[in-house]
């Protein structure tokens, strides 16, 4: 256990070591051997934190070259150290970018170049901590960029941003680093430009891998979006591609990068992405380190370099599944029973792999035992270097113990008497002895311990041949097996093969080790010689040896000072401790104690809030019995209520149930707060006993069926509420009251009140025959207002426009102008007929009598002329909005319609009191026919310009993708769906429209038969748009206020 501890010290301490070596403030690159030995530190710890522990102490602020060699040597780990280091690294992210911060505002020339560095290392941090599957040092195959990228385009969009990003970090720091040097072969061979010039080795390799990630990226998103969309991505590709390509042909002309990088060519021109072909052309850049990664130049330094362990471990062979002949691959197995042969196969196959994996059991076993021989190859290589340095050191004493012996030897010459010297030179001799002796043992061991390694190796030997005699039973059981069986044996062989050359190489290595130990041995051999020149200095090692004793009894002394200090701190710190326990324990204590009273004050409050929620219950409850039991009392019998009040009463109740809805759902939700509900009770209580009794009132002056079906309802509306307020005052019915049922009484008690309001009171019977002769006038003023307008539009029409608009916009305006003079006549024609129905039907009362004793017809007769003027008016403003190009054909084919329709509705009303042989009659209906025809004659015209002046798109697709075809194509679905739906909407309006003309008709008193014949065809209040060809979406008009179409009540007797 304590060699193991000493081993993992030594370990920790030669990376300690490799690290105050690489990162030095000296204006020289990093050397390769100590970033080995800190990388191969990050694989044996699994992690940096070695690393950062000691690289925090670093003076960064301080030293601008220090800083760049830092993120030189952190580059290097997170491209190759363990996969843990990006974790690790990701912790100090924070100190990075200060340190970047830091630096970019000092006018310092390695200070700009630490920015630019730090700003990098923190991108590629972010970049793979997104992004784990990609390894930092972006060796990643197109199958793990596919599985990254994954097949949303959102994600691959993003993506390819993310390593645009950073490859611009990277072309940064090459072009600064490029810029502030001569790429002359002077500078570049200077140890000050090969400091600046080492980490673009590593920038180089993530360059090369970032190119290709963007053409794979870059290609797929080519795929997926349209080529204007990537316009940006281009460009910047374009312009990164021009970077790299300069800095590669830069960094390839230098001598220094010659000896270590091979730099591949990027093509002469950048891939066009607009062909998907072009994929194929594109040929991965690939970047190749040789073996001699850096020659070290030879210095006075004690470190010589390490061979890096190699601490992969070899993957088994995977067992081959079994392959089908040709006959099988073609045809499928047969479809029989297997016979011996099959049987005889498959007991070899199993035989076989079991042969299989004991070899490669065998296998693993040989190989664990070489990766043991390599690591005790290698402690004893670090032994020997050891010896190697205390040899140095050793011959360096003994070239200062020559010249204090020359010394000596002068000052004896010139003190011959003192003899006492030799005594002493005597001591020095036999203490010198002895440190040879301890030596010898030294040696001797290293000799035990190589001849302990060189029976392993013998061991290992014998193993491997007894791994050959197997794998040779194994050879003889594979002739019987086919092609497959034969090429596993050979790939097993050419593995073994290995195997010996590998142990062939050991075998070499440990005999140049030999070798050079026997060297050593001639070398002590020698020094021994000289051990007697050491006499002199003796005494003057005892004398050091004596100094150091003391500093280290000094050094224990104040060691064991300080633990008494650590001893009696902890001490103190476990007394806070407990204290600080007791503390918290009290602290819970009073917290459940609030606790349970909390709860206690919660169970108190919902008590309260449902005590409150109760009385507020019983005092509704009251109440309401209160407006029931008035019912029954005769002093009510006198007391009368309108309709109007019943419905004002009822609305504010409909709205409280609303409340009261509201305040029950929130009440359940939280029971410690019943305000709104007690607020929306008290509210309801007082507004339903309002309608109770005001619905009494009313009844007593409604007919009897109406008056019964009041007060049931009144009654019907208390049982009910009292119904709810008992379900409100239990616990256990609380959940389900529901003020549903009362809203249902509620909205009876409301139509009943609507029944009996009294209906056709807008108008005052003095008034009829004043406002059918106001509005016969106003709609023959509004006709010649229309044709004065349409006249205007024609003169400015011929001023603004020419050619073919100018013929439609011509044509629309004269047929426009036709129909309202079709119009006129019509109005004319109805006057007069009007004039003969009054004459003939008055008697001996006068004009204005006639029409009060006949007002259902008169306000038929008023609400046709009405609509008759409004068609006009509305016909004048489409017309100016299509010349004006600001409206739609449609709005005035609509409007066409409608004035067909209300001159029907107009001749049907008048034709009702008319006398079938009037002539008058005969010539309105005449009327009506010519402005049915001039109705047809805008909507021809119109159409007719709509189709002139609308282009007609050619319908090319020869320039459009098989996915834009489809896009095209499933879009026309829908707006074929969506016309589907409009049609079906504008049938059920068309019906709509008729059964509202219907019912207006009803209302008018004119009967449907008289409309069917108003104009001697078929009606066009079912389909008024049976001119058209096509359906047209009627346009959303805002009727003037000229012409309004009214609203006709009928009176009702109310008794």
């Amino acid at each position: 256990m304590s060699k193991h501890m000493d081993t993992l010290l030594k370990g920790r301490d030669d990376k300690l070591n490799s690290i105050s070596k690489a990162i030095t403030s000296a204006e020289t690159p990093v050397k390769e051997k100590h970033a080995r030995r800190i990388i191969l530190g990050t694989h044996t710890e699994k992690g940096a934190f070695t690393f950062w522990s000691y690289a925090l102490g670093f003076p960064l602020a301080s030293s601008s070259i220090l800083s760049w060699k830092f993120c030189h040597v952190l580059h290097k780990i997170l491209r190759d150290g363990h996969r843990n280091v990006l974790q690790d690294c990701m912790r100090h992210h924070s100190s990075l970018v200060e340190i970047g911060k830091m630096w970019s505002n000092l006018h310092d020339k390695y200070g700009q170049l630490v920015a630019l560095y730090t700003k990098l290392l923190c991108t590629k941090m972010e970049f793979h901590m997104k992004h784990s599957e990609i390894l930092p040092n972006l060796e990643a195959t197109d199958e793990v960029l596919e599985r990254t990228a994954g097949t949303d385009v959102n994600n691959v969009f993003q993506l390819t941003v993310e390593v645009f990003d950073y490859l611009d970090a990277e072309l940064r720091l090459a072009e600064t680093v490029i810029r502030q040097l001569n790429t002359s072969i002077a500078i570049s061979t200077l140890t000050s430009g090969q400091c600046r010039l080492a980490p673009l080795i590593q920038v180089i390799q993530d360059c090369s891998h970032l190119y290709h990630f963007t053409v794979k990226l870059l290609f797929k998103l080519h795929a997926c979006l349209p080529a204007d969309t990537l316009q940006g991505h281009r460009d910047r590709f374009h312009d990164q591609f021009h970077s790299l390509k300069t800095f590669f042909n830069k960094a390839r002309d230098m001598l220094y990068f010659k000896r270590l990088i091979q730099i591949p060519k990027l093509p002469d021109s950048p891939p066009n992405f607009l062909h998907a072909a072009s994929l194929a052309k594109h040929v991965k850049p690939v970047v190749v380190i040789p073996d001699e990664y850096e020659p070290e130049p030879p210095e006075d330094d004690d470190d010589d370099p390490e061979p890096l362990i190699d601490i992969s471990v070899g993957n088994p062979i995977q067992a081959q599944p079994p392959q089908l002949d040709i006959f099988d691959r073609t045809f499928g197995p047969p479809n029989g029973g297997l016979d011996d042969r099959d049987l005889q196969i498959e007991k070899l196959q199993r035989d076989l792999e079991m042969l299989r994996a004991e070899l490669e059991r065998v296998k693993e076993e040989a190989q664990r035992y070489i990766t043991q021989l390599k690591s005790q190859i290698n402690s004893l290589e670090a032994e020997l270097e050891e010896q190697r340095a205390q040899k140095q050191h050793a011959l360096v004493e003994n070239e200062q113990l020559r010249m204090e012996l020359e010394a000596t030897r002068r000052r004896n010459a010139e003190h011959e008497s003192s003899q006492a010297f030799f005594i002493e030179a005597e001591k020095r001799a036999q203490a010198t002895e002895q440190r040879y002796n301890k030596m010898k043992e030294k040696h001797t061991e290293l000799v035990a311990s190589h001849a302990e390694l060189l029976r392993k190796s013998a061991d290992t030997v014998k193993m491997l041949s007894a791994t050959q005699q197997t794998q040779e039973e194994v050879e003889r059981t594979k002739q019987q097996l086919s092609f497959e069986v034969d090429r596993i044996k050979q790939e097993a062989d050419m593995k073994l093969e290995e195997q010996k050359f590998e142990i062939e190489k050991l075998k070499r290595q440990l005999e140049e080790k030999m070798a050079e130990m026997m060297r050593i041995k001639g070398t002590l051999q020698s020094s021994e010689k000289t051990t007697e020149q050491m006499n002199s200095s003796v005494t003057a090692l005892h004398a050091e040896k004596e100094r150091l004793m003391r500093s280290v009894s000094e050094k224990e002394a104040e060691l064991s000072s300080l633990r008494q200090a650590a001893q009696v701190q902890q001490s103190s710190l476990q007394q806070e401790r407990e204290r600080n326990s007791r503390e918290l324990g009290e602290l819970q204590g009073k917290l459940q104690e609030k606790s349970s009273q909390e709860e206690q004050l919660k169970q108190k409050l919902l008590e309260e809030q449902f005590a409150l929620l109760q009385g507020t219950v019983t005092e509704a409850e009251n109440i309401i019995q209160d407006a029931v039991a008035k019912l029954d009392d005769p002093l009510h019998i006198r007391c009368t209520s309108s309709p109007d009040y019943l419905i004002s009463r009822a609305e504010a109740t409909l709205g409280s149930v609303d409340k009261v809805k509201k305040g029950h759902a929130d009440y359940l939700y939280n029971m410690r707060d019943a305000g709104g509900l007690l607020r929306a009770l008290t509210q309801f209580s007082h507004l339903a006993a309002d309608t109770i009794i005001n619905g009494s009132a009313t009844a007593h002056m409604a007919p009897t069926d109406h008056a019964d079906r009041l007060t049931e309802n009144c009654r019907g509306c208390a049982t009910q509420s009292l119904q709810f307020f008992k379900d409100l005052k239990s616990k256990t019915s609380l959940q389900r009251a529901d003020p549903a049922s009362i809203r249902l009484i509620v909205q009876k008690i409301l139509h009943l009140g609507e029944e009996l309001r009294p209906k056709g009171m807008d108008i005052r019977q003095d008034e009829l025959g004043d406002l059918v002769e106001k509005e016969m006038a106003a709609t023959s003023a509004a006709i010649e207002e229309a044709v004065r307008r349409i006249d205007e539009m024609m003169n400015q029409a011929r001023k603004d426009t020419s050619g073919i608009k100018l013929e439609v916009n011509e044509r629309i305006l004269n047929s426009c102008t036709d129909l309202m003079k079709a119009i006129r006549m019509l109005i004319i024609a109805s006057t007069d007929l009007q004039k003969e129905i009054v004459e003939s039907g008055k008697g001996a009362a006068t004009i204005k009598e006639f029409y009060v004793r006949n007002s259902r017809w008169t306000e038929g007769l008023i609400s046709a002329a009405k609509a008759v003027g409004w068609g006009a008016t509305e016909m004048v403003e489409s017309a100016d909005k299509v010349v004006l190009h600001t409206g739609k054909y449609e709005e005035l084919i609509v409007c066409s319609h409608e004035i067909a329709a209300s001159t029907a509705q107009l001749v049907a009303a008048s034709k009702v009191k008319a006398d079938r042989n009037s002539k008058k009659l005969s010539v309105l209906q005449q009327a009506s026919r010519h402005v049915n025809e001039m109705a047809a004659n805008v909507v021809g015209s119109t159409r007719t310009g709509q189709e002139h002046l609308e282009e007609k798109e050619t319908m090319d697709f020869s320039g459009m993708s098989l996915i834009k075809l489809r896009k095209e194509e499933m879009e026309s679905q829908a707006s074929h769906v969506k016309l589907l739906e409009l049609e079906s909407q504008l049938e059920n309006e068309r019906l709509r429209l008729g059964e509202l003309r219907k019912k207006h008709y009803d209302l008018a008193g004119v009967p449907l038969e008289q409309v069917s014949e108003g104009n001697g065809e078929t009606s066009m209040l079912a389909n008024p748009v049976t001119m058209s060809p096509k359906p047209s979406k009627p346009a959303l008009l805002k009727k003037p206020a000229l012409a309004q179409k009214p609203n006709v009540y009928l009176k009702t007797t109310f008794k």
